[in-house]
């Protein structure tokens, strides 16, 4: 009975590996034309120039100061804002 067992296990086991071996098979095909889409895709991109990179950078660099700028002023606002409400809290209680 325990033989048994152990057998059935086995082939169950050996049908597994047959059942992935077809299917792993069955996708080469489908990986061999991703693979090949994305050779052509990376074909037709297009590298930006000197120029464009230049210019791109000091968009960035300006963009972060601005917004530097801009959040260092809402953090004042932001600290006076609670100060006065903390004062005005503490004295009133």
């Amino acid at each position: 009975m325990v033989e048994e067992a152990g057998n059935r296990r086995e082939r169950d086991k050996s049908g597994w590996a047959q059942e992935l071996a077809a299917t792993l098979k069955g996708a080469w095909p489908q990986v061999r034309q991703y693979a090949s889409d994305v050779m052509v895709e990376t074909r037709k991109v297009t590298r930006p120039g000197k120029q464009e990179v230049y210019g791109t950078t000091v968009m960035v660099v300006l963009t972060t100061f601005l917004f530097g700028i801009y959040f260092y002023f809402c953090d004042l606002a932001f600290g006076k804002a609670m100060t006065h409400v903390l004062s005005y809290l503490r004295h009133r209680g």
